[in-house]
């Protein structure tokens, strides 16, 4: 059986218009199906069957049909019979009016009664279709009749009384029902199934792993009771086990497949074919310890017996072992959310285990009359194992609140797996109850500190190990080894630079020695405070800690106190002459004296340093240690490693280890230098200038007296310098990364052949390396394969069968066209070629230029003519091959023997002219152009088609004839001598010469090939250097030929192969575009058709060309679709792997067609054996159910991708209504279908399994979603791929190779976990937006992570397309983490996982998958949105931390640096900007900057300007730029590099990337503060649209609008204050940068947006911006819609944060209120006034600011409808009032205007300040003055509304503004030929092709 629980199909796809993309008609004949079907409710599954039934049989027998409606309307009425269920009153009426029409109008056909009717046509029904078709029909045939005979049993059964029923039919039914379970249908194995035995189930492999799950020999039986109506027939070990523990059907029929596929990949294995009967033990023993080697690494660790180990007697191992590995699987196949907990399935497995073995020890089943036992039913197992445990899951998750609630406050997957990894987990009531395990009351004990002590139920839950507290100390204490040696660092280089006397012996120097080894203090203080970290961030987890963990805490918190205390006094007691705090100490120890204490006391501090580091040098002997279970080892390791099950032993090889630490050591010299040089020490004499500067004018009120030595101008200067001394290793990084990335590039070969120029000079290289690649019969020495004739021709052979598949798919993808085709294809060589036969691209114009050379040449020997041909390889192919095959054409053509004699004698002149070189002397050069005219003539009459035969022989006779008189007069100087005896017996016969022609061959393809051919290599002229023309196509086959000649390991056969799944999530994306859709305008009149043509213009061509000018709606849905990101691409991609699958088997059974039938059995069988292709579309059921047209089309596109792909498996949540005790509750399924036949339009169903619950509430949707249909996928790897993502013939031919990297074990025999592969971004032409992103994204997969795997060793899964090894990974969670949003980065802990448990992940550069990204600047924003909130979610999870803290230092840098460390230090870039403008604001408010730059020391030292490049190069994307560059320079060239950095920088890259380092910071910085993680959906379509001003302020407006606006008021007022003792050439120098980021996020989305300076947009925009700021906001008002509904979303995660997070906003929003308080002391109606009273006057000012803003809104509201004359006065009132108490102050106290400027500029910020703490204080303000808050909120938004658009307005009223805007945004689509600004303006040709 090898089918699901018997469950009935799915109901009928609905009828399809060709508009909506269909793929294969539907019958005509279905009548009213599809309306039939899609009234039937997901509460009566079972209805849908019977009535598609009756559509079936509908044709044959129309009273039957009718009977079976009937019956379909009596079974609704008993399943509902109130109607209660959504949908069933529709149905019923629908069935009951159908009934009515049909009773009287249908009458039998075969009988009088409807009884004798119903039993006669089921009689034959019987006969025709399942007795006949035994030995006739396909199994899925009979799994369809089977489902149609047992609904015409139960239509029967109520027609007919059982006492009528006749002898025949009760025998049917009998028969029928005895082998029901060999009539479901299968998914790639028929196992037990009836009919004709697919080529599959013929293979050894696969009938040797059969019988080795089917032996149950000395099992113990079940016996069933006969009350009992549990049927458990036991065919094999997984029936054994189901009626042990009442497993699913639908589970043990795919996990039936799944071992045996297994088994049978893995046997194959260089096994000998013909003396294949069983599997080789070897095979079990493999498979057991992959699949249980996390299992016994857990009991190891937990130091319980592994009970995979127990053997009890009388059993085979093989047996037991096999009986193990069922088990595992089932369990793991039935635990939908559970399967992110690995070690709790190990701890289920254990337990059950144990059980099976005291089964088998006892040899009696517990279902038997002995035990007396109930047999469990198939939901048994899941109702009393996994339900408990998902219950407690989804418990959790609840209180998660959609990601609002903070982490510590609920258990994620996480903490409820790391309960098992405590010996707690022994303690849960695992019970027996008749024999069976369950869990008691689990949902009630699911957490460690609950099961300890159970009286706690009902409080609040405790986290397991670790707690994901929302704070950045995270990144300290996670990496706090990397801080404590960059704080160290830089407090040694301080007292360097400060006690640097000039000479070198100065090091020597005691004092200064002690007091650079003061830093050791520092150290003690800073691990004092990772101590405290420990144990305040872990407190909620305390509960679960055992106490030796509690004890390291505390022990290690004791310890650092000690050293904080001991270290500083004995430094003391060292110093001489201490001053200060150490002055204080040493007064305290009483003044003792003692130099060498200190010393010591850090000798004795740095012991444990000195043993990690001999360890670290001894990487083996520290994995053996960490791994080890002894519990000597355990305490010996107690204090550096804390009790942990993953984590342990990562450290690589030694080899490894000394690469990256080399790296590590030079980049760290050099930063540090840099740092020293350029950052520090030019700084100190300034600073011991400032120190001792005393400030006469102090401009501002001091708060704080007598400040000594100037500390805030110190603070000023100093703070940026810190910051960027601490992210310039990042730009570091950067650089040398680049550098190391480029040359292991180079090593690895890649950009070797970057050109088709290259690749022509080189492609006799090709064939030989494809070879070795590719073919393991061709793995022998290769120079024999170029000196080997025989074998070079077989090479070529094999060859051009690859090749021109490749080409031919490249036409099918319409990047070439038919001439290009001609062209690339490569002729089918044969054992008679003397020659390699080259395709048409290599030879064009070879033959004519050297009939030239021949011609022009002068010389007398043969000799030097050869040696000119020879000199290109090419032409003398082509020379040779048109020699070989005008001789070839003649024999052929000529029936007579004497013609033939004449012609062979022209051809034994020639070999005899050559042998005795005297061609020159024979043959006249100069008339070879006569005889290629000649030769012209005739192969186009052969290419012509004659209707009268006579006619054609005449015309081919008289070419002939004209040859051979050219040849004998012209050509050949003696030629009517040496002809003259073969044309002597010639004219001995009557008629002329060549006048017998057979034109028998010419009809044939293979002559019109060689004819074809023959007249392209004589007649085309013309160089082919431009084929193909597409640029993608000249990158694929560039691509593929370098990469024959990198380091790819050798294809085994496909036998010897590993088996391999693809899994793509799907959710709700484009599947094919609808006709409609893609005409669709926009408001510019623009169709997305319209603007595909213009983007793919010569695709476009191609593809009319290729349908001959008659395309169809669907073909032009089809093409748009292949050029968006859709499913449709997605699963067109992946099918070429079973395409290259079902070539390469062909190249290994070369002649499977007439050889033998094995052979041939194993072409048809290994695709499928070896690939299994699964979409997991979690909602497909929802669609088929939904209402929607689009839910419809979506659904229906996804059928017909199953229809156009028989091994296309398609995943989906079922949720049903069923009714359970008379109620209805929802039920949740895994089902699995696949495509039926594909005329009939229905999907068949493979396997069902009910799960726990809804599976997607608990987790993030995606991991989610893989994760259910994970148990679908078969083989030993996996490759994830995602929905935007495409593959390639040629490179999916690579697979096989690609899957030996996990056979090579190069570490330690470690074998790989993940390969990580590149991808190639096939977005990039769509704008320039477009092209930044590929450009980024190539790098960073290319050059980036192949730099990460090696040598930094870092590498994770970053997204799609890595290839996972499956069983490692099913075995250890998973292929991703699904917690709610502390996972929503998911994949990049696919990768976090692997290495934790011991994995290793690699990266390879000669395969690649196609990959679509964001092509639009909101898209991209959202995206980078999306990738920095899930990197603060890193930041605070416990794999990072343990990650950082498990690796060595060196493998932690390379960690941070590229993970959470990039996006930390963008914001701390962002930071230093915020730093250095306060700073220099309080310089300049206080006078000290004039103080400072008037002293002449100081002036002429530029050490903060030098010190702040850094963070210029890191703002303006130049650490994105280099790595693009150094891959563009591998990969294309140096120039070509350079000439994209340069057009890049024109299309304003630049001001992109800025944009873009803002929207990381903001969003970074938010996650980690707040929270509010979300999964964004970015969107996948095609940008062409134009962005409302609107709608770009409600993204940008917080994230970087603000900012911007805020940096640009502190840069006014730097200048403005500044300007009288400043020049301005120091200005400028310091702020260009920043200016440049204030413009970048000012008006980058407006730059970036298409349309964004055309006139009557802006005005549009500015209407639209209107009405959205005056809609009032209310409940299930859109924020689209109104400016109140946004204002309150914005500011959504202050609802939901912490107090920490609201204490931080309102401290942050502090810094505002410094504007206000620097000008107000500058105002010329101050004074010079430095009273605390100035500053109180301004607040005065503010508040009757504020009252006067709040009467005129209150005024508005009281006198504004009825009175509004009152308050037109009133305003008038306040108007004047103003206005006098100006004119007062200006003529009594000096108010000037420039102070009215300042004013605004004052109390603008503080304003802003008072709101946001008013938004962090909402609760305890919300009933009090909200209403003012909103609209002061308001104003504020209008305010920079209005200073954004001003500038906008002034640049769209200038013309030529729009149009340089669109040439900056397209100019890549300009270059090839788009007119993008008549598209965007609507001036479309409206004729032009749709």
């Amino acid at each position: 059986m090898a089918s699901s629980s018997g469950t009935k199909p799915s109901p009928p796809v609905r009828s399809m218009s060709k508009a909506q993309g269909m793929m294969f008609d539907l019958p005509n004949n279905l009548g009213d199906s599809a309306v039939d079907t899609d009234l039937v409710p997901s509460s009566l599954p079972s209805i849908a069957l019977i009535l598609r039934v009756a559509n079936e049989i509908e044709g044959d027998n129309p009273r039957v049909a009718h009977l079976c409606r009937v019956y379909a309307f009596k079974e609704a009425n008993r399943m509902d019979p109130t109607s209660s269920g959504r949908g069933v009153r529709q149905l019923k009426t629908y069935l009951s009016n159908r009934v009515e029409a049909e009773k009287d109008e249908i009458k039998p056909q075969l009988a009088r009664t409807d009884a004798r009717e119903i039993q006669l046509y089921y009689q034959i029904f019987y006969e025709k279709n399942i007795k006949e078709g035994l030995d006739t029909r396909k199994p899925e045939e009979m799994a369809k009749f089977y489902r149609i005979a047992m609904v015409l049993h139960d239509v029967l059964k109520t027609v007919v009384p059982s006492s009528q029923v006749d002898y025949k039919t009760k025998k049917y039914v009998e028969e029928l029902e005895s082998k029901k379970e060999q009539y479901e249908h299968y998914n790639i194995l028929p196992l037990y199934a009836v009919g004709i035995k697919p080529a599959i189930m013929k293979l050894p492999e696969i009938n040797a792993a059969f019988q080795a799950v089917r032996n149950v020999e000395n099992l113990p039986m079940p016996i069933v009771h006969s009350t009992s109506d549990v049927n458990l027939s036991v065919n094999d070990i997984f029936d054994w086990l189901s009626s042990l523990y009442g497993f699913q059907k639908g589970n043990v029929a795919n996990q039936r497949e799944h071992l045996i596929l297994l088994l049978a990949n893995i046997d194959v294995r260089n096994r000998n074919l013909e003396t294949y009967f069983q599997l080789d033990s070897v095979t079990i023993q493999h498979l057991t310890d992959e699949i249980f080697k996390n299992y016994e690494s857990w009991c190891n660790y937990m130091h319980c017996e592994s009970n995979i180990r127990r053997y009890p007697q009388g059993y085979a191992i093989q047996q037991l072992q096999l009986i193990y590995i069922a088990l595992y699987l089932l369990i793991w196949g039935e635990a939908s959310n559970i399967r992110f907990m690995p070690e709790c399935i190990c701890y289920i497995f254990h337990n059950m285990a144990g059980d099976v073995f005291e089964t088998l020890s006892s040899k009696v089943h517990p279902v038997s009359d002995t035990n007396q036992t109930v047999a469990p039913d198939q939901e048994y197992f899941l109702r009393t194992v996994i339900t408990p445990i998902y219950k407690v899951l989804l418990k959790e998750a609840r209180k998660n609140k959609e990601g609002r609630a903070s982490h510590s406050s609920w258990s994620n997957y996480d903490d409820l797996n790391e309960f098992f990894w405590s010996k707690n987990c022994f303690r849960l009531r695992w019970s027996r109850d008749r024999e069976k395990y369950y869990f008691v009351q689990l949902d009630e004990i699911p957490l460690p500190n609950e099961i300890v002590n159970p009286c706690t139920i009902g409080k609040r839950k405790h986290k397991t190990n670790f707690v994901e507290g929302r704070t950045f100390l995270h990144l300290y204490r996670s990496f706090h080894r990397m801080w404590i040696f960059f704080i160290m660092a830089f407090q040694a280089m301080v007292i360097v630079a400060w006690t640097r006397s000039g000479s070198i012996y100065s090091v020597f120097d005691e004092d200064f020695l002690r007091r650079v080894l003061s830093i050791f203090i520092t150290s003690a203080v800073l691990c004092l405070f990772e101590a405290f970290l420990d144990i305040a961030l872990t407190f909620n987890a305390w509960r679960s800690f055992e106490f030796s963990q509690i004890l390291r805490y505390l022990m290690k918190l004791f310890m650092g106190v000690v050293w904080v205390v001991v270290l500083p006094v004995a430094y003391s007691i060292s110093v001489k002459n201490p001053t200060g705090v150490i002055k204080a100490l040493k007064d305290w120890t009483g003044n003792m004296q003692n130099q060498s204490l200190y010393n010591y006391l850090v000798v004795l501090y740095l012991i444990p340093d000195l043993l990690a580091t001999i360890l670290f040098v001894l990487p083996l002997l520290r994995r053996k240690m960490e791994l080890s279970n002894w519990r000597i080892i355990t305490l010996l390791m107690w204090w550096n490693q804390p009790k942990l099950y993953v984590g342990r032993g990562m450290h690589e090889d030694f080899f490894s280890l000394l690469k990256y630490t080399m790296f590590w050591i030079m980049l760290l010299v050099i930063k540090l230098t840099f740092s020293y040089f350029v950052e520090i020490f030019p700084l100190v004499r300034p600073t011991e200038e400032i120190l001792h500067m005393h400030v006469e004018n102090y401009l501002l009120h001091e708060f704080v007296p007598n400040v000594a030595h100037n500390v805030g101008a110190l603070m000023a200067i100093w703070a940026p310098i810190i910051l960027v001394y601490f992210t310039d290793a990042q730009i570091w990084y950067a650089i040398f990364s680049t550098l190391f990335g480029g040359v292991l590039g180079a090593f690895r070969h890649v950009g070797e052949i970057r050109t088709l120029g290259m690749l022509r000079s080189g492609f006799h290289k090709v064939p030989p390396a494809f070879g070795q690649c590719f073919l393991p019969s061709a793995n022998h020495d290769s120079k024999t394969k170029f000196l080997d004739n025989s074998i070079e021709q077989k090479n070529m052979e094999n060859f051009s069968q690859m090749w021109n598949k490749f080409i031919l798919s490249m036409r099918e993808e319409d990047l070439i066209n038919n001439k290009d085709q001609e062209l690339l294809l490569a002729p089918c060589s044969s054992s008679d070629d003397t020659i390699v036969r080259w395709p048409l691209f290599l030879l064009a114009s070879k033959v004519p230029a050297a009939l030239n050379i021949a011609k022009d040449f002068k010389g007398k020997e043969d000799a030097e003519l050869i040696k000119l041909i020879e000199g290109d390889s090419y032409m003398r192919s082509a020379v040779i091959e048109c020699y070989e095959t005008i001789k070839c054409l003649i024999d052929g053509l000529l029936e007579d023997e004497a013609d033939k004699k004449i012609a062979m004698k022209i051809y034994d002149e020639v070999a005899k002219s050559r042998k005795e070189h005297t061609f020159l002397k024979e043959f006249k050069m100069g008339r070879m152009p006569l005889l290629s005219v000649k030769l012209e003539k005739w192969l186009n009459i052969l290419m012509t088609d004659y209707e009268d035969d006579e006619i054609y022989k005449a015309q081919i006779t008289k070419a002939l004839q004209g040859i051979m008189d050219t040849v004998a007069h012209d050509v050949m100087i003696k030629g009517q001598k040496a002809l003259q005896g073969a044309y002597g017996s010639q004219n001995s016969k009557d008629g002329q010469s060549f006048e017998r022609i057979n034109i028998n061959d010419i009809q044939h393809k293979s002559w019109k090939d060689k004819i074809s051919r023959l007249h392209f290599l004589l007649t085309f002229k013309e160089s082919a250097a431009d084929v193909p023309r597409n640029s993608e196509a000249r990158r694929r086959i560039t691509f593929f030929a370098n990469s024959l000649f990198m380091n790819m390991p050798t294809a085994p056969k496909v036998s010897d192969m590993r088996s391999f799944s693809v899994l793509t999530p799907y959710y709700k994306e484009h599947v094919l575009y609808s006709h409609d859709e893609l005409n669709k305008e926009n408001e510019d009149g623009i169709s997305t058709l319209f603007y595909l043509q213009k983007i793919y213009p010569d695709e476009w061509t191609n593809f009319l060309e290729r349908m001959n000018q008659k395309e169809s709606k669907e073909d032009i849905c089809n093409w748009a679709t292949y050029r968006g990101q859709t499913l449709f691409r997605s699963v067109r991609g992946m099918m070429y792997y079973r395409k290259a699958l079902e070539l390469q088997c062909s190249l290994d059974f070369p002649n499977h067609n007439v050889s033998r039938e094995e052979d041939s059995i194993r072409v048809q069988a290994l695709p499928d054996l070896k690939f299994t292709y699964v979409v997991s579309c979690q909602i497909y059921g929802a669609l088929k159910n939904s209402d929607d047209s689009q839910d419809q089309s979506r659904q229906r596109n996804i059928l017909n991708l199953m229809l156009m792909y028989p091994s296309l498996r398609i995943a989906y949540i079922d949720e049903r209504e069923e009714t359970v005790q008379g109620e209805s509750q929802k039920s949740y399924y895994s089902v699995l279908v696949k495509g039926g036949d594909k005329f009939d339009g229905y999907e068949r169903e493979i396997y069902r399994i009910k799960l726990p619950g809804p599976p997607t509430k608990i987790g993030e949707g995606k991991p989610e979603n893989q994760n259910h249909a994970l148990i679908f996928t078969r083989g030993e790897a996996l490759q994830t791929i995602d929905m935007n993502q495409d593959n390639y013939f040629e490179e999916a031919f690579k697979m096989r190779n690609v899957l030996e990297e996990f056979e090579h074990s190069r570490r330690w025999l470690r074998k790989p976990t993940i390969l990580g592969l590149r991808e190639h971004i096939f977005t990039g032409s769509v704008s320039s937006l477009a092209w930044f992103m590929s450009n980024q994204e190539t790098s960073f997969v290319t050059i980036g992570q192949r730099f990460l795997a090696s040598p930094l060793r870092v590498r994770f899964h970053y997204g799609h397309p890595d290839i996972f090894d499956r069983i490692f990974h099913i075995t250890r969670g998973g292929i991703s983490k699904a917690s709610k949003t502390i996972n929503l980065s998911e994949d990049i802990f696919a990768g976090f996982n692997s290495t934790l448990r011991g994995g290793y992940i690699t990266h390879h550069d000669y395969i690649q998958v196609g990959k679509g990204r964001d092509v639009g600047m909101n898209q991209i924003s959202s995206f980078e949105a999306k990738v920095a909130n899930g990197n603060g979610e890193q930041t605070l999870s416990r794999d990072v931390y343990r990650l950082g803290c498990r690796f060595d230092f060196f493998r932690m840098l390379s960690f941070y640096f590229t993970t959470v460390g990039f996006y930390f230090n963008s914001m701390v870039t962002v930071l230093t900007v915020y730093l250095f403008l306060y700073g220099r604001l309080y310089l300049v408010m206080s006078g000290m900057e004039r103080e400072i730059l008037e002293n002449s020391i100081i002036n002429q030292n530029k050490s903060l300007e030098a010190a702040l490049i850094p963070q210029s190069i890191f703002q303006m994307g130049i650490l994105l730029v280099l790595p693009m560059l150094m891959e563009i320079s591998l990969e294309k060239g140096f120039r070509t590099a350079l000439a994209d950095f340069i057009i890049m920088q024109l299309q304003l890259a630049s001001i992109f990337f800025t944009f873009q380092l803002g929207t990381k910071a903001h969003y970074f910085g938010r996650t980690i503060l707040h929270g509010g993680s979300k999964y964004r959906a970015t969107g996948r379509g095609f940008v062409v649209f134009h962005a409302k001003f609107a709608d770009n302020y409600r993204l940008y407006s917080r994230s970087h609008f603000v900012k911007g606006l805020e940096l640009g008021i502190l840069l006014v007022l730097y200048e403005v204050y500044g300007k009288s003792y400043r020049s301005s050439n120091l200005y400028l120098f310091i702020t260009c940068s920043i200016w440049f980021l204030v413009g970048s996020w000012l008006f980058a989305p407006f730059v970036f947006n298409p349309s964004g300076f055309d006139w009557q947009k802006t005005v549009d925009d500015w209407t639209d911006w209107k009405r959205w700021m005056g809609f009032h906001g209310g409940i299930g008002i859109l924020p689209e819609k109104s400016w109140e509904s946004w204002w309150d979303g914005e500011q959504e995660h202050l609802k939901y944060t912490n107090i920490r997070g609201k204490v931080l906003e309102i401290i942050l929003a502090l810094r505002f209120f410094v504007y206000q308080f620097g000008i107000v002391y500058h105002l010329n109606v101050a004074h010079h006034s430095r009273s605390w009273l100035v500053y109180g006057l301004s607040w005065g000012v503010m508040v009757a600011a504020l009252l006067l803003s709040k009467i005129l809104s209150v005024g508005r509201e009281v006198l504004g409808i009825e009175l509004q004359l009152v308050f037109r006065m009133l305003k008038a009132f306040l108007f004047l009032a103003s206005l006098a108490i100006i004119i007062v102050l200006s003529k009594a106290y000096g108010l000037t205007v420039s102070d009215l400027l300042a004013a605004v500029l004052a109390f603008l910020p503080t304003g802003w300040a008072l709101l946001l703490i008013a938004q962090a204080c909402r609760p305890l303000l919300e009933g009090i003055m909200w209403n003012s808050i909103k609209e002061m909120a308001r104003v504020y938004d209008y305010i920079m509304a209005l200073l954004l658009f001003m500038p906008i307005a002034i640049l769209s009223w200038l013309p030529f503004v729009a149009e340089l805007q669109t040439r900056i945004l397209f100019n890549q689509a300009f270059s090839r030929g788009l007119q993008i600004s008549i598209i965007l303006a609507g001036r479309k040709d409206k004729a032009s092709p749709k």
